[in-house]
């Protein structure tokens, strides 16, 4: 996954040391004699970045869950699924480049992923609407459940995106309305849907993949119903106040857990995600193969009921 350097102020000294374990890695592969060095350094790095990282405030996690060079859906799809078939358009108005999917290969089983997709260059970044869906882009993800549904097809999704996007023409097109059918058909389904919000995941733009039985954070993920910048310029008019928002939203991946909105926080490596992706989507498969094999358990009946109360149950409030 090539990217291009950035870097957030108080991620850099573990950034360094990422790079010095990465060059000390390739020259272990050829002489072993720097194995014991790479060890000692891979504590190092592990051990710095647990300290930085367990001091970062809920804005610091939210920069992280945006960083650019964070793994998208597509490089947890290459290292994750075999055989990935995308399939395109809405079959109503076009196609949308902001959110990705397709049938696949999981472990042998035949599967659907569904996830949103940002760019990585400027050309990317327009092509694919930062990862916000246009209306379209939901109700190709809204025909991937329901042709999951009819073929009896365990439903993958990855969320990551600021929000669906407001535009006058999404709008036009029934931006609401395709979001109410993505949380129709993924409700009624009975087959396995697993969701995992792997950057962002904001507002009904994520709430449209994440109807599912077991929702996953990444450890630098959040999830919201508004982003910070947007919730400060309603209660404060002052969208620089987002830090403030931040931590008054508990948006961040222990909260989530606490108010079970997740079901479990997957561990990044050390430095977060983008430090190094493969690791990353090594801890996610653990997580996706453990909740598909106890879903699978399940009749398809029990699999509809079990995401109904699932839901039924946030927010619960006993006096």
């Amino acid at each position: 996954m090539a990217v291009a350097a950035f870097v957030l102020p108080f991620e850099k000294p573990i950034v360094d040391l990422v790079s010095r374990v990465r060059e000390l890695r390739l020259l272990a592969e050829s002489d072993p004699k720097f194995e014991h060095e790479l060890r000692r350094l891979e504590e190092k790095t592990g051990r710095l970045a647990r300290e930085v990282f367990a001091t970062l405030t809920p804005w610091q996690k939210v920069q992280l869950s945006r960083h650019p060079n964070r793994p998208y859906t597509l490089d947890y799809v290459g290292q994750l699924f075999e055989d990935f078939q995308e399939l395109h358009g809405d079959r109503r108005y076009g196609d949308d480049a902001a959110i990705v999917g397709g049938l696949a290969r999981y472990r042998g089983r035949s599967v659907v992923v569904i996830g949103h997709q940002k760019g990585r260059t400027t050309k990317e970044k327009v092509a694919r609407n930062f990862g916000q869906a246009h209306p379209e882009g939901n109700r190709k993800a809204c025909r991937l459940y329901e042709l999951a549904d009819r073929f009896g097809l365990p439903i993958f999704t990855f969320i990551d995106t600021p929000g669906a996007y407001p535009g006058i023409g999404a709008e036009e097109r029934g931006q609401s309305e395709a979001i109410g059918a993505c949380l129709f058909a993924m409700s009624k389904a009975q087959v396995p849907i697993i969701a995992t919000i792997i950057g962002e995941g904001g507002s009904g733009g994520a709430l449209a993949l994440g109807v599912a039985n077991r929702v996953h954070v990444l450890e630098y993920g959040t999830y919201s119903v508004i982003s910070p910048e947007g919730c400060a310029s309603i209660l404060w008019k002052d969208g620089a106040k987002s830090n403030i928002a931040a931590a008054a939203m508990r948006m961040t991946a222990p909260d989530l857990l606490q108010f079970k909105i997740v079901d479990s926080i997957i561990e990044e490596p050390p430095g977060a995600a983008h430090q190094d992706p493969l690791a990353a989507a090594r801890n996610i498969d653990v997580v996706l193969q453990a909740s598909l094999r106890e879903l699978l358990a399940m009749t398809p009946e029990e699999l509809a009921d079990d995401r109904y109360k699932r839901f039924r149950s946030l927010g619960a409030y006993v006096a």
